[in-house]
């Protein structure tokens, strides 16, 4: 809750310290003594616009500072912080600083860290609720209708966000799958083209450095070819060199056994018969392997020519294509099978969407009964509260497929028609300003909650009435704020204030050309005085006193 608010230099407010507790605070003053001017400062802080019409004149900045204090921070306001990355220990208290410059300029701070307005806007829904004559949010918010009767209803709308988020994803993977498929149909024609033109060719890894070995040696086998024909005249043929140390070795053998020297001769003749025979072979090893083919030199260029062309045609290396026919064998495979594959998806969307419907269904179920207990209970409400010939309704309707959610398949929103006969409207379109506060406080009192903030203010709510009706409202108020709730209202009803546990009183007072406005805390003596001039006007009269005390000891 707001535990205290710290202005500094806003319109009339030179400095001001205020310290709030739970329960019901009331705000009392004269017309114009700048209530107003505490709710625009409290804006501030909770995001609204800057305008540098707040700050003082004379001064060079603004700036207000609201502490709200909890056992343990609300989930939407951890949540905002930590997706801002914003620390706050446990136990400490949330200090929301906003400093406004003269110029227009504005810095806000998060227990003294920089953060964003839009943080503050974040913060704001969960940390006060303003119910005000032009009020557009809180109850009024048809956006919020449909949490606020699912939490009277104490309804499972967990149990349809689940579902619903099974039937999404199943939804997206059937709808993935489907366009795989339709797109994979679509190229069946061209893959299969690939294929067939990869399955001619069959290539095979290393086949590319294999043939160009294979090129360079029959090229070279060309430019050697004439070397290797006079070469081939030497060594061929009974007048050979070989050949004739061949016949020499075989007349030395038959001498050798006739002096050493002749078998050491030999013996040399042997090796060199032997060398110049493994010299026949290599040449001879080395002219095949250079033949030079023209009929084969050509088919391994149109090979290397075709692999290359379909590696450019595939972005790939020409080593890669055996894997790029795999590739498309498996796409073409997995177009068989995916027709298999998508019926057991869709089984599964159809499947998640049934448990979704159901629970759904149920959900609407809920909330069609709570309403109806809801719209028993403010009717109750009303009448009290001078709006006797008013209707309430929550209007509940089934939305098309395409508008359901995670929050089931309804919408909700509150309704009214404050004459007989007259059609049922939003909110906002039908109530004036007094009737509208007069709406929510009957709506708050038979939700029995406290509209998901902190703290909540009525601006005036009392506006227009008085006598039972004011008494009515006070007495409302006071039981919504209950013992561990903070409800602020600003009121101008005498028996609305005296239903305030604590009670702050807006004065302004002029000293030459300078005009302040300022608040106090008032004791038991300071509220009867207060009381008292809100029942008699300028002059306080001693009956006035006397009836300020019977309203103050009703209560």
């Amino acid at each position: 809750m707001l535990t205290a608010l710290s202005i500094r230099n806003i319109v009339l407010i030179e400095a001001l310290d205020l310290a709030f507790g739970p329960g019901l605070g009331v705000l009392t003053g004269e017309t114009g003594a700048g209530k107003s001017i505490l709710l625009d400062a409290l804006g501030l802080v909770l995001g609204n616009r800057a305008d540098s019409a707040l700050v003082r004149a004379g001064e060079e900045q603004a700036s207000v500072t609201a502490t709200f204090e909890f056992g343990a921070l609300p989930v939407p306001v951890k949540e905002a912080l930590d997706e801002a990355e914003v620390d706050v220990e446990p136990g400490e208290p949330l200090i929301i600083r906003r400093r406004l410059k003269a110029d227009g300029g504005s810095k806000a701070f998060v227990n003294d860290q920089p953060v964003g307005v839009a943080l503050l806007r974040a913060l704001s829904a969960a940390l006060v609720e303003l119910h005000g004559q032009h009020d557009d949010r809180g109850l009024v918010n048809p956006r919020g209708h449909r949490a606020l009767l699912d939490r009277y209803a104490n309804a499972d709308v967990a149990g349809v966000s689940a579902a619903w988020e099974d039937w999404r994803k199943a939804r997206e993977k059937l709808a993935d799958a489907r366009e795989a498929i339709e797109q994979a149909k679509a190229d069946q024609d061209l893959l299969l083209a690939h294929l067939s033109e990869l399955t001619n060719i069959e290539p095979h890894e290393g086949e590319e450095e294999s043939l160009a070995h294979a090129r360079t040696d029959m090229q070279k086998g060309e430019k050697l070819a004439g070397d290797l024909e006079d070469l081939r005249t030497v060594w061929d043929g009974s007048e050979s060199p070989l050949a004739s140390l061949r016949v020499a070795a075989r007349k030395l053998d038959r001498i050798a056994p006739e002096h050493p020297l002749l078998a050491e001769a030999l013996a040399a003749l042997d090796r060199a018969v032997i060398e110049a025979g493994e010299a026949e072979d290599k040449l001879q090893a080395a002219g095949e392997a250079l033949q030079h083919d023209p009929l084969e030199l050509d088919r391994i260029e149109q090979r290397l020519f075709e692999l290359r062309a379909l590696a450019r045609k595939h972005s790939c290396q020409v080593d890669d294509l055996p894997e790029v026919m795999r590739s498309l064998r498996a796409k073409l495979d997995a177009i068989e099978q995916g027709d298999a594959d998508l019926a057991d998806l869709e089984r599964a969307e159809r499947t998640a969407h049934e448990i979704y419907h159901a629970r759904a269904e149920a959900l609407h179920g809920t909330r069609v009964s709570a309403a109806m207990q809801l719209d028993e209970a403010v009717a109750a409400e009303l009448a009290p509260l001078k709006l006797d010939a008013a209707r309430f309704r929550t209007a509940v309707a089934e939305q098309p497929e395409e508008k359901w959610g995670p929050q089931g398949m309804d919408s909700v929103e509150f309704l009214i028609a404050t004459n007989p006969g007259a059609d049922f409207a939003p909110l906002t379109k039908i109530a004036s300003g007094g009737e509208l506060s007069r709406f929510i406080l009957a709506l708050k009192v038979a939700l029995a909650e406290q509209g998901g903030a902190a703290t909540v203010i009525f601006d005036e709510i009392d506006r227009g009435v008085g006598g039972a009706v004011a008494s009515a409202i006070g007495e409302r108020l006071a039981r919504l704020a209950g013992d561990g709730g903070q409800l602020l209202a600003v009121t101008h009803s005498p028996q609305v204030a005296a239903r305030g546990r604590t009670h702050y009183m807006i004065a302004k007072a002029s000293s030459g050309t300078v005009t302040k406005t300022s608040v106090a805390l008032l004791d038991e003596g300071g509220r009867q005085e207060e009381i008292a001039r809100m029942l008699s006007g300028a002059e306080i009269t001693d009956e006035a006193r006397a009836q300020a005390d019977r309203l103050l000891e009703g209560v």
